[in-house]
């Protein structure tokens, strides 16, 4: 058995610990009982209680007498287990009574839940189609069906109090109906309600489970993992729950004595306060859930998992231990005190595939192999034996992985060469050089590691594109030149003297003979000396170019104004005068705008709207006097040929009379 908490909540898992294979022998089990102390304190609650494969429905009677347990979906008619009443996948309804097998019929579309109504012996079916099914069981026969909105339904519930009759389809939708008139009375859309602010939804939420508990209170859990508390006067939900893993909410079923819901999907079940929300406990057991249910008033809670064995769990703060198991109530503190393990250590499970690599195939079937869940057992000994003779140089393999491992570790530790790019490539050089020098004195003063703009996306580009080359022949760089020059001469100074001290390999640091401590300091002030020296040297001699480059210009401008100038006509134009050269240049100095509004006016443009509302700009070009000839000599041959031109009408072939066929 195995304890478990949370939130101060202890869970006793009834269904878990060590337990010995059936096929051991009553001497060997007597043994390891002798042996071991988790062993001979072990209690198996309910004997034999498993399926042959996996289980997915269990239920638990009215009256708290029978637990059981079916592959498909069931339900009790009476309260005990003397009517049942089972759904098959293959649209079969099979009736149960305490004799077995009594009646069997059919549905006409594939069933996927149902439900019974007491007050009229009448039992709901849903299923892959968009109607409800209605069986009376009093007359024998089937009734009209309840015509929904759906494509499909995927489960329902009747309300005890009232008979309210809910649907949930995979719409997201829940259709409410009232069997006594049978119409629909309400329709909630819980697709949308169930979306919050934090919730990931990558599908169209259906509905997967839906529970009444008294009379306004309706719980509705949706395929994408959020359960969702409603009143039945309202069409808002009271409170929306999200499991966090996305999975389909398995059931969902009320607690009233500590106001709590329990809901399940296939990995955890929650247990939550349905007044403020919050987290009582959770359950997370070892295989997937297919159905919860609640043992009647008390601390048990049993699940039907993807294993053949039911799983079957105790909360005392939930309630007692029922009638039939008392004594657990007395065992929970000795069960807390001594947490058992869940492996049995003298047996390997394996799987087939397992043996495939082993090579022990041929084994199925002898008794060195025993089948279970969808493995063997076999001993750990010949397991461990098997594997050696296999792969005997396992070992060797492993310590070379390691030693690779370790050669691969000091390799990234060497300074790697880096290409210069093809633009800036003295600035490149500079932050290389930088970045070196940060890496030494991060490892020898632990000093903390800036980013480099080399590595950096948003200045990759600086490094690409010709336009971002630095000038060296602008006054900005002149000016900050001997800065940047005496930066770099101390910074490859300091290089060398730390690459002079890794080579003597000395532990402490010392200062060279012949020259004082403060020398250093007293060598930086007088490089800033000399650094002002040179920029105030520089942003002279600019001074100077630039007067000398305005006295030229002022030179150049006086020659031009005395000089005259002249003007060359080009090929085929008359000189008119010298207003239309003004005009033609004031024209050109104006905006495109002002030159289209003078042309329109002038009529060589003319701008017109086109059928799918763009504009249509056409410009008429002015001919030369050469030109206007040419093109009246052209017109006049034209009209000489079309004058002389004979008609050739007729040429053409008339049309013969055929003979008629006889």
């Amino acid at each position: 058995m195995q304890v478990s908490s949370l939130n101060e909540v202890k869970i006793y898992s009834l269904s878990c610990g060590k337990s010995l294979p059936e096929w051991l022998s009553d001497r060997k089990k007597r043994a390891l009982q002798k042996k071991d102390v988790d062993v001979r304190r072990r209690i198996e609650l309910i004997q034999d209680f498993e399926m042959p494969t996996v289980c997915t429905t269990i239920k638990v009677s009215k009256d708290g007498q029978y637990i059981l347990a079916t592959v498909v979906t069931f339900e009790t008619l009476s309260d005990d287990y003397s009517k049942i009443v089972f759904l098959h996948n293959d649209r079969y309804i099979e009736f149960h009574s305490q004799s077995g097998f009594y009646y069997k019929t059919r549905i006409p579309k594939f069933g996927r839940d149902f439900s019974y109504h007491y007050p009229s012996c009448d039992l709901y079916f849903v299923g892959a189609s968009s109607e409800v099914y209605r069986l009376n069981l009093e007359q024998g026969r089937y009734l009209n069906p309840l015509q929904t909105n759906a494509a499909e339904n995927n489960v329902c519930d009747i309300n005890s109090v009232h008979g309210l009759f809910a649907t949930g389809t995979i719409e997201g939708r829940v259709e409410c109906w009232d069997p006594r008139t049978r119409g629909r009375v309400g329709l909630l859309d819980c697709a949308l309600s169930s979306v919050t602010a934090d919730s990931e939804i990558n599908s169209l939420p259906t509905i997967s489970a839906l529970k009444f508990n008294g009379a306004l209170t309706m719980a509705v859990g949706t395929s994408t993992g959020q359960v969702l508390l409603y009143d039945l006067r309202s069409d808002k939900p009271l409170l929306v729950k999200d499991h966090q893993y996305g999975l389909p909410i398995k059931s969902v079923h009320f607690q009233d004595s500590l106001d709590l819901i329990l809901s399940a999907d296939s990995r955890i079940i929650k247990m939550w306060n349905k007044n403020s929300g919050k987290i009582f406990t959770s359950l997370e057991p070892e295989h997937d859930i297919n159905d919860v249910c609640l043992y009647p008033n008390s601390g048990m809670l049993l699940t039907a998992n993807e294993t053949p064995k039911m799983g079957i769990y105790y909360i005392p703060v939930l309630g007692p231990a029922p009638r039939w198991c008392s004594f657990l109530d007395n065992l929970t503190e000795e069960l807390e005190e001594n947490p058992e393990s869940t492996v049995y250590d003298d047996y390997k499970f394996v799987t087939k595939k397992d043996l495939e690599n082993l090579g022990l195939t041929h084994l199925i079937g002898s008794p060195f192999l025993r089948a279970y869940m969808h493995g063997f057992f076999m001993d750990i000994r010949l397991y461990h034996k098997v594997k050696l003779m296999v792969n005997p140089f396992a070992y060797e393999e492993y310590r070379k992985d390691k030693i690779r491992q370790k050669i691969e570790e000091t390799r990234a530790q060497r300074v790697q060469l880096k290409k210069l790019p093809k633009v800036n490539k003295e600035l490149a050089l500079k932050l290389i050089e930088e970045e070196e020098e940060k890496q030494r004195s991060t490892w020898k003063k632990k000093v903390k590691s800036l980013p480099n703009i080399l590595t950096d996306d948003r200045f990759k580009v600086m490094f690409e594109n010709p336009d971002f080359q630095v000038d060296e022949e602008s006054e900005e760089f002149r000016l900050l030149n001997p800065l940047v020059s005496k930066i770099s001469e101390k910074r490859k100074k300091k290089l060398r003297l730390l690459e002079q001290q890794e080579l003597r390999e000395q532990e402490e640091e010392e200062e060279p003979e012949g020259k004082p401590s403060d020398a250093e300091s007293s060598e930086s002030s007088d490089d800033e000396k000399d650094w002002v020296e040179e920029v105030r040297k520089q942003r002279r001699l600019l001074q100077q170019e630039e007067k000398v480059k305005r006295q030229e210009r002022l030179r150049e401008d006086q020659q031009t104004v005395l000089k005259p100038q002249f003007y060359e006509i080009k090929a085929g134009e008359e000189f008119r005068s010298f207003k239309d050269s003004a005009t033609k240049q004031k024209l050109l100095n104006k905006t495109l705008e002002d030159r289209l509004k003078l042309e329109a006016k002038n009529g060589t443009l003319s701008v017109a709207d086109t059928t799918v509302g763009s504009k249509q700009l056409t410009f008429t070009l002015k001919r030369s006097e050469q030109q206007k000839k040419q093109q009246e000599a052209e017109k006049l041959h034209r009209q000489e040929r079309r004058t002389l031109r004979r008609s050739a009408s007729h040429l053409k072939s008339r049309h013969r009379r055929g003979r008629p066929l006889h």
